[in-house]
């Protein structure tokens, strides 16, 4: 080989690798460019397609002080959830501090597939803070979040509906249109996900209002398209923050019928709201934060035994009578509440009854409701 073709050959190899170079530079600023605008659209739009464009953007819960508050010892409610079921999200030790202050202190919880998960605690307690961690639109600064197995990415993301506790709709574009555009944004396929609108809106009973601009809508139903599109792209984690604020009846029992429905089909769901009813109706399992802490967490019936009142309702035929073990009764309608010592079980009473030949129409365990617990223990942290 003669010196000038050595040269042209070391000339067109060399140009060879600078053009792979400047290529592979280019699809991976291409890249990066994709998922800022994506992180962008799903900040503006909530991760679910729900907040809209020109309403407020989401505000951080404003930090308080972190004095230490204690773990309230539930030893069975506190085990992890058992079974063949997935983990969706597994939070660990998760930390995050505004200002100085730490609003979020060493919170960890684990989500199962086909699970109601309610996170419930005071306003300020570092709910929504969590949950913004959870959805990538903020950092933790210590502890880590993995979804579907592995740390959050854009394709995890995708699997995601976040409907946030900051409202907002794009006002000028029709309800159907609404749908089927959010949906888009999760990678959807248009014909896809025009159906998909078309069955949500069905199901309840909305399509009569698919050709309406959604600044048509009365307050309530326009909560309820947004609800809508949070599920429009059939996520597999749907992250919803106080859904039934501002509700009517009718309209707050169409999304809980959803919300079964969806945990029917295998759907993990997180619930954060105030309304402690629901979370008591709907929630197999909950995490309680007061003050960015965990002060409650586990198994919501082995809670509310935890924290059973020492008596049981009796409703029988004839005279219950005297009966040993027993300190104490009061009259509550039609059944009576008997309060029992500290060495008495509720089934050594049923037995007693039983064997004196006693009809028992009813023999419940008297049991807090949620809301006498969370005020319990918000109290006793304090």
């Amino acid at each position: 080989m003669d010196t000038t073709t050595f040269i042209v050959l070391t000339v067109a190899i060399v140009a060879v690798i600078i053009v792979r170079i400047a290529l592979r530079h280019r699809q991976r600023g291409t890249r990066q460019r994709d998922e800022e605008r994506r992180h962008l659209d799903e900040t503006a739009q909530g991760t679910g397609g729900t907040t809209a464009q020109g309403d407020a953007q989401p505000q951080e819960e404003a930090p308080r002080p972190s004095p230490a508050v204690p773990r309230v010892s539930v030893t069975p409610a506190q085990s992890e959830p058992q079974g063949e079921k997935g983990e969706t999200v597994v939070v660990s030790d998760v930390h995050k501090s505004f200002g100085g202050r730490e609003v979020v202190s060493d919170v960890s919880f684990r989500l199962m597939a086909g699970e109601v998960f309610g996170l419930v605690g005071p306003n300020g307690a570092g709910k929504t803070t969590t949950i913004r961690m959870l959805m990538d639109i903020i950092r933790p600064d210590q502890g880590e979040i993995s979804l579907f197995g592995r740390p959050l990415d854009a394709e995890a993301k995708d699997r995601i509906g976040y409907l946030p506790e900051e409202r907002g709709l794009y006002q000028k574009m029709k309800v159907s249109d609404s749908l089927v555009f959010l949906a888009g944004l999760k990678s959807v396929d248009a014909r896809v996900a025009r159906e998909r609108a078309e069955e949500l809106l069905g199901h309840v009973d909305m399509l009569p209002h698919r050709d309406k601009k959604i600044k048509e809508l009365s307050r309530g139903m326009g909560q309820l398209i947004q609800f809508l599109a949070t599920i429009a792209h059939d996520p597999d984690l749907i992250v919803l923050d106080e859904p039934f604020a501002g509700l009517d009846p009718v309209n707050r029992q169409l999304i809980k019928e959803t919300i079964i429905d969806l945990k029917a089909q295998g759907k993990s769901i997180i619930l954060s709201t105030h309304m402690m009813s629901e979370v008591e109706e709907m929630c197999d399992r909950i995490l309680m934060i007061d003050r960015g802490r965990v002060v409650l967490y586990g198994n919501l019936a082995e809670i509310k035994w935890h924290y059973r009142n020492n008596s049981v309702l009796v409703e029988a035929d004839g005279t219950i009578g005297d009966i040993e073990g027993i300190v104490g009764r009061k009259e509550r309608g039609a059944a009576v509440e008997l309060f029992l010592d500290g060495d008495t079980e509720p089934q050594a009473i049923l037995e007693q009854l039983m064997g004196r030949g006693v009809r028992v129409s009813r023999f419940q365990v008297s049991t807090p409701s949620l809301n006498e617990i969370f005020l319990q223990v918000v109290e006793q942290g304090r």
